[in-house]
C-alpha cells in the first residue's frame, strides 16, 4: 500500500511539472515585475547562417530584482512551418516565446 501511495505522489509531481512546462511553452504568463523593462537597445543581427534560419530577438529576463538583457541569435525551426512567436512583456506580465 505504501508503495502504491510512493507512486502516485510520483506521478501527482510529474503531471504537474508537465502542466507548468506546457504552460510556458505555449506563451503562457510565468514570471512578475514590479515596472516594465526598459526599451532594448540597437544591435546588429548579422547573417543567416544558412537558408531556413529564424532570427529570435534579444529581450530583458527578470531575476532577482532587476532586468538582464538576453541576446538574440539564428535558429532552426523545429519543423518546416513553425513560426517563432517571440517572447513579450506586457506591462509588469512576461509572457515566454513559443513556436506556433
Amino acid at each position: 500500500m505504501q508503495d502504491l501511495r510512493k507512486w502516485i505522489g510520483k506521478l501527482a509531481v510529474t503531471g504537474t511539472v508537465a502542466l507548468g512546462l506546457s504552460s510556458c511553452a505555449s506563451g503562457g504568463y510565468y514570471a512578475r515585475a514590479p515596472i516594465p523593462p526598459p526599451p532594448p537597445g540597437a544591435y546588429v543581427r548579422g547573417y543567416a547562417p544558412g537558408p531556413g534560419y529564424v532570427y529570435r530577438d534579444g529581450y530583458y529576463n527578470y531575476n532577482r530584482g532587476r532586468y538582464n538583457w538576453t541576446g538574440g541569435g539564428w535558429v532552426r525551426p523545429p519543423h518546416a512551418r513553425a513560426v517563432w512567436v517571440a517572447p513579450r512583456w506586457e506591462g509588469n506580465r512576461w509572457r515566454a516565446g513559443y513556436w506556433r
